[in-house]
């Protein structure tokens, strides 16, 4: 678990206005950080099963915000990948090709069925 004064920097280093404690980018930080600090004590304490839980907990909330900040404002999303020097892999995006596939069965069905 963090510090308040390292959760504190991380806050002041990330955040997106004045008042801001909450922003995406400000809770993927610091989720980043707890990560860091969760595997660094999984690799001294191998057979802490609870902790390796919590970590999933927290790498899988990391993953669903990044997602939304990354279908939100790809800019931000890029921006603080590279900031925190995250592996991200590359998206799966539907091209254009998946309707052609659809009209071939199509054209397909048709001619089984002359």
């Amino acid at each position: 678990m963090l510090d308040k004064k390292k959760k504190q920097r991380i806050i002041e280093k990330f955040k997106t206005h004045k008042n801001d404690t909450g922003s995406s980018e400000v809770q993927i930080a610091i989720l980043s950080e707890e990560v860091k600090e969760l595997t660094k004590h999984l690799r001294e304490h191998k057979k802490d099963f609870s902790s390796r839980r919590g970590l999933l907990a927290k790498v899988s909330l990391r993953h669903k915000l990044l997602r939304y900040l990354e279908r939100e404002d790809e800019k931000r999303f890029l921006k603080l990948v590279k900031i925190l020097k995250l592996k991200i892999s590359k998206k799966e995006r539907l091209d254009l090709e998946e309707p052609i596939e659809i009209a071939a069965e199509e054209e397909l069905e048709e001619e089984i069925e002359e």
